[in-house]
């Protein structure tokens, strides 16, 4: 292989042996397959449910797209891979799922930030809380979550597009992703190194600081709630989405600071599999199962489905 002249990788995967493959597969495949049944049902809900039309669920409904859409960067591929044994993959196939992948999973931090914030004005300005969020902030926050997110991940990708490949185009990993390649990149990857962690540190901080701003002013708020049924009730509301920021951003910093030592990657790869394949499977079931408005549109949903088809 000459220096510059990658035009393919080969991706290790998790393990070589066929049974533990198997094994894999079938537990990837049938996570996949909840995560996007279930993100898909939650979407539908909130389209077809007319208490769901709230600002609440018009996020909650944008998260389950992402999710859908971060699952799907990869583990399809991933699948393919066992089902084949084919490991190969091309250099620009590579780049577009490093592309997708992070900035589903970047923007999803600035989402659930926005999240955050929504359950604020909900809980400490109730009487405001129809005003401040319309539909028209509604849609300027996800923008701007969107935006935010292609903004973080543009400068790194940048410089993974001139990283050069001499001596391997083996990844050891079950996807592509920039750390990977940057382990068998020969050209120098200290700026890459410097203006990831920047980018990390920035949108872990940004984000985790509006998500506890936004809960403490919420706790504060409900503690002078003057009936037990009302904090409840408050943090009934609150539960889910606070479940849901301790698994995301828990897995996040476990990976990014945890030492990239050669003894570590398996760790590091399951640990990712399992934020692309089990995070988005339980998401919408941890919403779901505790949020009754959710339940209750489920339910009259799949009463009227089995009405239709009794007729």
């Amino acid at each position: 292989m000459k220096n510059g002249t990658v035009t393919a990788f080969i991706l290790l995967g998790l393990t070589d042996d066929p049974q533990l493959q198997v094994l894999i597969f079938i537990f990837i495949l049938l996570t996949y397959m909840l995560s996007v049944t279930g993100n898909l049902t939650i979407i539908a809900l909130t389209f077809v449910d007319s208490h769901l039309k709230t600002p609440m669920y018009f996020f909650l409904k944008n998260f389950s797209f992402l999710e859908i859409s971060f699952t799907s960067a990869c583990i399809p591929r991933y699948l393919y891979d066992i089902a084949t044994g084919d490991k190969v993959i091309t250099y620009n196939a590579c780049i577009i799922e490093v592309f997708f992948a992070d900035l589903c999973a970047v923007t999803e931090f600035f989402l659930l930030a926005a999240m955050s914030y929504d359950r604020y004005v909900a809980i400490c300005k109730p009487l405001h809380y129809v005003t401040i969020m319309n539909s028209r902030a509604c849609w300027v926050l996800i923008f701007c979550c969107w935006v935010s997110g292609l903004s973080v991940i543009i400068p790194p990708l940048i410089l993974v597009l001139k990283l050069e490949f001499c001596d391997s185009n083996i990844l050891d990993h079950f996807a592509c992703d920039a750390f990977p390649l940057v382990k068998i990149a020969c050209s120098d990857t200290g700026t890459f190194e410097q203006t990831v962690n920047i980018c990390a540190v920035l949108t872990l901080n940004l984000t985790l600081t509006c998500v506890v701003l936004s809960y403490g002013s919420i706790i504060k708020t409900i503690f002078k709630f003057p009936s037990v049924q009302q904090r409840k009730k408050a943090f009934s509301t609150c539960s889910s989405h606070m479940i849901v920021v301790s698994i995301t951003y828990g897995t996040c910093i476990f990976i990014y600071m945890n030492p990239a030592a050669k003894e570590e990657v398996t760790v590091n790869k399951v640990v990712s599999l399992l934020i692309s394949s089990v995070s988005p499977t339980l998401n919408p079931f941890i919403y779901a199962l505790r949020n009754n408005q959710v339940k209750n549109a489920f339910k009259v949903s799949l009463k009227r489905l089995i009405f239709i088809s009794s007729k």
